[in-house]
């Protein structure tokens, strides 16, 4: 059986900052909150987009971290209440996007968040109640503006997923225009993640063919775009085409992930190191497709992205990979990153507990996990 939903109301161009008033109106947002981060307040971006809104933000929360966190989320929530606000517009990258759901939904449902967490049995805990969000990307990499789930680092350390349909943002308004000033680096790393999307949703074993169809055409584009948009950040065409593929990887991954993100999930909640997802996915991704390679009936599925990505028949995935990470600035490993040999005991048993793991088209163990973390370093 095979459950396919779409999605969310999308407003995505060149300009879409302008139709905030009516959008908030249409999601019932008439008391907002604008939640972002110091790095995007910094360049002028958050006040662009308050400037846009109508009404304008009754309070602003810039105090996103790069992973988020629950004791932000607190932060941000004490400051919804105080100012009885009646949703959110997150302003910024996954981070943002991610840290405001979870206010949504802690503005609307008692408790601790552990409990809505996808592996404590939160899902069937989240209800229809959330505060409405409008997510507003500055980043083409998380996607997390369709997306139906939230990552935050909770204050025993877990680095966990909240999922459920009811967390999607009530829009996704895609302006590329708010990515023209993104560094290179970060243009790299961003766009990392979302070819990691785009590949391992289309090689997860669950069937969703319109997802799949919708991850090649965002693979095609990251392989035709993400360069460029690294070496010359103010080409629009590879940043409209880049945050469309970034949509396009969070449209196709209620499907299901994989390794990958199994290991870039408890990777990122190691402290202090602090390390960003994305460059975690790209860092990780040749071992995991090597891991994957062997696993029977799966071979057509790499034929299939060799073709959206146009590359040459048989052409070894994790070598393009590894090479396209080289090219546009990627750490070599994840011993570049920080990470040591010492550190495994508190990854692979939170990988193997990732929501994500059992989507991998190969079973995961922890000697697997091991042995992928040890390729990757």
């Amino acid at each position: 059986m095979a459950l396919i939903t779409y999605l969310t109301r999308i407003q995505f161009d060149f300009g879409a900052v302008r139709l905030l008033p009516d959008e908030m109106k249409l999601a019932g947002i008439s008391r907002p909150l604008l939640v972002t981060d110091k790095g995007v307040a910094a360049a002028g971006i958050a006040q662009r987009v308050a400037d846009a809104m109508s009404p304008k933000p009754l309070a602003v929360f810039d105090g996103t971290p790069s992973n988020p966190t629950e004791a932000a989320t607190k932060i941000a929530l004490e400051l919804y209440r105080e100012h009885g606000c009646d949703g959110l517009v997150a302003v910024g990258g996954g981070s943002s996007m991610d840290l405001a759901k979870a206010v949504a939904l802690l503005a609307t449902h008692p408790g601790a968040l552990a409990q809505y967490m996808a592996i404590e049995g939160g899902v069937a805990r989240i209800t229809p109640k959330v505060a409405p969000v409008i997510a507003v990307p500055t980043t083409s990499g998380t996607g997390s503006e369709v997306g139906r789930g939230a990552v935050v680092i909770l204050e025993d350390g877990r680095k966990l997923a909240l999922i459920s349909p009811h967390l999607i943002p009530r829009l996704a308004l895609c302006d590329p225009e708010l990515t023209l000033g993104l560094p290179p680096g970060l243009t790299a790393a961003t766009g990392m993640d979302a070819l990691a999307h785009c590949v391992e949703t289309f090689l997860a074993p669950a069937s969703n063919p319109p997802a799949e169809a919708i991850a090649l055409d965002g693979a095609m584009r990251c392989a035709s775009h993400l360069e460029r948009a690294v070496q010359d950040g103010k080409d629009r065409d590879a940043r409209w085409n880049m945050m469309m593929a970034s949509m396009e990887g969070a449209m196709a991954f209620q499907k299901g992930l994989g390794a990958v993100h199994a290991l870039s999930h408890p990777l990122g909640a190691i402290q202090p190191l602090n390390m960003h997802h994305g460059t975690l996915n790209a860092v990780v991704m040749p071992a995991v497709l090597r891991f994957n390679a062997g696993v029977n009936g799966i071979g057509w599925k790499y034929d299939r992205l060799r073709q959206a990505m146009g590359l040459p028949a048989g052409t070894e995935l994790d070598r393009h990979v590894a090479a396209l990470n080289a090219r546009i600035g990627i750490p070599g490993g994840l011993r570049a990153m920080g990470v040591t040999e010492a550190m495994f005991a508190q990854v692979v048993p939170h990988a193997l507990k990732d929501h994500t793991a059992a989507t991998n088209p190969r079973p995961l163990t922890a000697e697997g996990v091991e042995a992928l973390l040890r390729e990757a370093m």
